[in-house]
């Protein structure tokens, strides 16, 4: 393996890994900036040594533990620096480890996973939700501040100014950075809920980055769901959460070609959707219907309510296109979202027709949120192609692909508008 390629299989590594590694050591020096120091250590090392010494048989358990040895060698030169604070700290530090190891031990058999209890830890109260949920994105998902900036839809100075005063808040004495007791975890599962999500849908669309999608952020997303499952069975909206990344996960093998094009739903063949994937996303939304009882669903359980909609389709024809806009209707009374009206008006141009819909994604114009979001002119774009408004739909084409990040989208967006533009002057 070649030095450039060695890097880039580290770089994949570190960041599949990070999260576990942040997470082990904050078990330890309960010190968000100094464990994520001594996780930058380690990749640093594993730069150094690996193109020379060759990639170790378990890698991951390798940088976890050069990590902790760098903290071990960080913490042997602070007690020579001052003998007497360090005896001190020790002291402390035994005493808060015998207080922490029987508290400790129950809430690991409890949580049981490292990187779902560091999501817990760093959706901290003392944070605002928007701060709780950029810090996580950036500890667990190992989302860049861009990425995460593409998810919120803000610029990325905003995030970078979030996850500054989020560390400067939990750095302070009266709010400690640690593990909640059980009965705190649901006061912060909105939050844990969100990064989740947000944590999928980047892997499920890719911000950036030269592929479609990243299953890596899938996958894991759908296992830490699993566990949190486990943990907290009786929340509803932990179950339908679920649900829609198994329902979501199903088509991932569907959604690009074999030269890693995208696929959009209606062209994807759905003998490749993954069945095992539908049957225990749509297991996961009994179970959120039934933990619900007669309250009203969650946000989570109408979108994966859309997403079943489309897994029991036989053919992209046979679309429940009407419940699907009714559902989003129900989902957009309960956020206000934007990006929720933008996929209300694409439902209701499938059911109804283009022309119901272009009104609505007009109205939308003038909202600041989507001002950068490509998606806004290139489902503008696809209604005025299909009423034949090829000129018009081109320029909304090529103004999505202006504003896209990923490069296989923003090829795609391109040749869709080269397309309208031949059939504009034909």
């Amino acid at each position: 393996m070649d030095t450039a390629t060695l890097h880039r299989t580290i770089e994949t590594l570190w960041r599949e890994e990070v999260p576990k590694i942040v997470g082990g050591l904050m078990r330890v020096v309960r010190d968000l900036d100094l464990a994520e120091e001594l996780a930058q250590d380690a990749l640093v090392a594993a730069l150094e040594r690996w193109p020379h010494d060759g990639m170790p048989d378990n890698p991951g358990a390798w940088l976890m533990t050069t990590a902790r040895n760098r903290g071990i060698d960080r913490l042997r030169r602070g007690q020579r620096m001052d003998a007497h604070h360090a005896e001190l700290a020790r002291e402390i530090e035994q005493a808060q480890r015998d207080a922490d190891a029987r508290a400790q031990d129950a809430l690991d058999d409890v949580i049981g996973d490292d990187v779902l209890r560091l999501m817990f830890i760093a959706c901290h109260p003392a944070l605002t939700v928007e701060s709780q949920v950029a810090l996580t994105l950036r500890l667990i998902g190992g989302l860049t501040t861009d990425e995460i900036a593409r998810a919120f839809l803000v610029p990325e100075a905003t995030i970078a100014q979030r996850i500054v005063r989020a560390k400067k808040s939990i750095a302070r004495a009266d709010t400690p950075f640690e593990v909640p007791q059980r009965a705190d975890l649901p006061a912060r599962l909105s939050a844990v809920l969100h990064v989740l999500y947000l944590v999928f849908n980047e892997g499920h669309a890719a911000s950036s980055g030269d592929d479609w999608a990243r299953p890596d952020l899938c996958v894991e997303a759908l296992r830490l769901a699993r566990v949190l499952a486990g943990l907290m069975p009786r929340e509803p909206e932990v179950h339908a959460l679920g649900a829609l990344m198994a329902l979501q996960a199903s088509r991932l093998d569907a959604r690009t070609d074999a030269d890693g094009h995208p696929v959009l739903l209606p062209d994807q063949d759905r003998t490749r959707w993954d069945r095992g994937l539908i049957d225990a996303g749509l297991a996961s939304q009994a179970q959120a219907q039934t933990t619900r009882g007669t309250s009203p669903p969650g946000g989570y359980e109408l979108q994966a309510a859309i997403a079943a909609c489309h897994a029991l389709a036989p053919s992209a024809g046979e679309t429940d296109w009407t419940r699907i806009a009714a559902l989003y209707g129900q989902l957009l009374v309960l956020t206000g979202s934007p990006v929720v009206a933008l996929n209300r008006a694409v439902a209701i141009g499938m059911a109804v027709g283009p022309a119901a819909a272009l009104p609505l994604v007009d109205a939308l114009a003038d909202d600041d949120t989507l001002a950068g979001y490509h998606l806004l002119p290139g489902v503008r774009g696809d209604l005025l192609a299909k009423l034949g408004r090829h000129a018009d739909a081109a320029a909304a084409f090529e103004r999505a692909a202006s504003l896209a990040r990923n490069p296989r989208e923003r090829d795609w967006l391109g040749a869709r508008a080269a397309e309208c533009r031949a059939r504009g002057t034909a």
